[in-house]
């Protein structure tokens, strides 16, 4: 019998690129390849790029170079780059890139076996010509959904017929289903992705993502319900839904306030603790989907909110709206339904044209929006992006003067309000338990971007167990927290 192919998937960027990941670990699986989780013990390691921002270019390149190493000296054959930077530089990267062995693009991850298959035996597949993916789809979001089967949209993968149990008793066939997503996980984590959409309408002008990733396209509320129980046949205890802006779920659909009525249908999937809702803008929150995200029991009160900046002037110049103090009527209007919501949100400084007195302004805003996690960037040109043409550029020690003050006062603020959770009873998701301690995270954090949540005791506890505890204390944006009287207990009887 001959040895089976292997292969490993290294994930860079956001959460969206591990559910692509993930599904294209499904494609594999399903056509007989063996998934493993060193790159040094495959034949193709398959390297899934981020194309966002340089820095996130620059790490990409390094996990191509870093797995090219292994060629030689171990078991790995061929290096693959996919995933956005794939995408958006095509034909480019592989010119510039020659020790990856292929550039496959989004249109390649339904034939993703066939394309490893071609490579691994010493043949080329010819990586493609970038495009503008907005021109796929219909203008019109109404008109989107009948084109969208002929379009490539990752994350987006067919559900296959599920394989039939085990015990099946002798003679009785295998009903019709059930239906499984076309997704392989790829750790045991007790928190996973879903995409609720793929792409984006808005046309900020420092952003190049909706170029490679298309215009905005929902999945269907029963694709979204069926991967979710899915996950939580798995273990999954806490899902994040991602796409590059959720507010937008359901405008193709005919609906635009289809998360409302998605999100309580999620939260009463069975074995499942907790629903998070992530990619949020501001200037499309609306009263109901505030009020769903702070009364429905299982969905947490957290507002990923993508505020990018607060003076209006550069708000304008980033095709963006608002402006401090109506942001921080939002902010007040989500507090005053749950006090104890978490708030997150990222910023330029630096941009083309951004004076002393708009900085003053974001620092304003800053000062009292009470955030729970900043993410602070300082603006550089992005290619094909409006802003990239704008004059007014900052000189870079300028930039990176802002970007260090800024960043210091964030890291300030993030600290006092964790030290204001200071006395909170928090419900904390176990994510880790060794030698360092038992770590969570409560209501307040995402994975990988808030901070987290140390136990003071953890005896008996194991990942993925929920646990109610008294926050007694910070590490800087993390949390120290003291179960409660019988919370253990409790949690120990649930894992008999």
């Amino acid at each position: 019998m001959p040895e089976r192919r292997t292969v490993a998937l290294v994930t860079l960027g956001c959460a969206r690129n591990e559910v692509d990941s993930e599904e294209l670990a499904g494609r594999l699986e399903a056509d007989g390849w063996d998934l493993v989780e060193d790159a040094a013990d495959a034949d193709v390691a398959v390297v899934n790029t981020c194309g966002f921002v340089e820095a996130a270019k620059k790490d990409s390149v390094d996990a191509l170079l870093e797995a090219n190493d292994l060629k030689g000296h171990g078991r790995t054959q061929a290096v693959v780059a996919v995933g956005c930077m794939a995408e958006r530089y095509g034909k480019d990267l592989a010119e510039a890139l020659p020790e990856a062995d292929g550039v496959l693009g989004f249109d390649d991850y339904a034939d993703i076996s066939d394309r490893l298959q071609t490579i691994l035996s010493g043949g080329i597949h010819a990586a493609h010509t970038p495009r503008d993916r907005r021109k796929l789809l219909p203008i019109s979001p109404a008109e989107r959904q009948e084109s969208a089967a002929g379009v490539a949209l990752p994350g987006h993968g067919p559900a296959v017929e599920a394989p039939a149990p085990a015990d099946l008793p002798e003679g009785l066939a295998p009903a019709s289903g059930p239906r499984a997503p076309l997704r392989r996980r790829l750790d045991g984590s007790p928190v996973a992705s879903v995409k609720l959409a793929s792409g984006c309408d808005r046309r900020c002008s420092f952003c190049a993502i909706p170029s490679f990733r298309g215009s905005f396209i929902s999945r269907r509320p029963s694709d979204v319900l069926n991967e979710t129980r899915w996950l939580a046949e798995q273990g999954v205890k806490e899902i994040m839904l991602v796409s590059e802006n959720n507010t937008s779920y359901g405008k193709d659909l005919g609906d635009i306030r289809l998360l409302e009525s998605l999100l309580p249908e999620l939260a009463e999937v069975d074995g499942l603790e907790r629903v998070r809702v992530s990619y949020l803008q501001p200037a499309e929150m609306r009263p109901g989907l505030i009020d769903v995200l702070t009364s429905t029991p299982k969905v947490v009160p957290y507002f990923d909110l993508s505020f990018q900046h607060s003076a209006p002037g550069v708000l304008r110049a980033m095709r963006r709206f608002g402006d401090t103090d109506r942001f921080l009527e939002l902010l007040d209007t989500i507090r005053g339904k749950a006090p104890e919501a978490g708030v997150r949100s990222n910023f330029i400084v630096g941009f083309p044209g951004e004076s002393e007195g708009d900085l003053a302004e974001l620092e304003r805003f800053l000062n009292g929006a009470r955030l729970d996690a900043i993410g602070v960037f300082g603006y550089s040109d992005e290619e094909g992006t409006e802003a990239a043409t704008y004059e007014n550029k900052l000189d870079e020690d300028v930039v990176a003067e802002r970007l260090a003050r800024v960043s210091r006062l964030a890291e300030e603020l993030v600290s006092q309000r964790a030290e204001e959770r200071v006395g909170e009873t928090v419900h904390v998701l176990v994510e880790s338990v060794d030698d360092e301690g038992v770590y969570g995270r409560g209501a307040h954090q995402a994975p990988e971007t808030d901070g987290q949540v140390l136990l003071t005791s953890g005896e008996g506890l194991s990942v993925g167990r929920m646990v109610e505890a008294k926050v007694v204390g910070t590490e800087g944006v993390d949390l120290v927290a003291e179960p409660l009287d019988g919370s253990l207990a409790c949690s120990e009887e649930a894992g008999r």
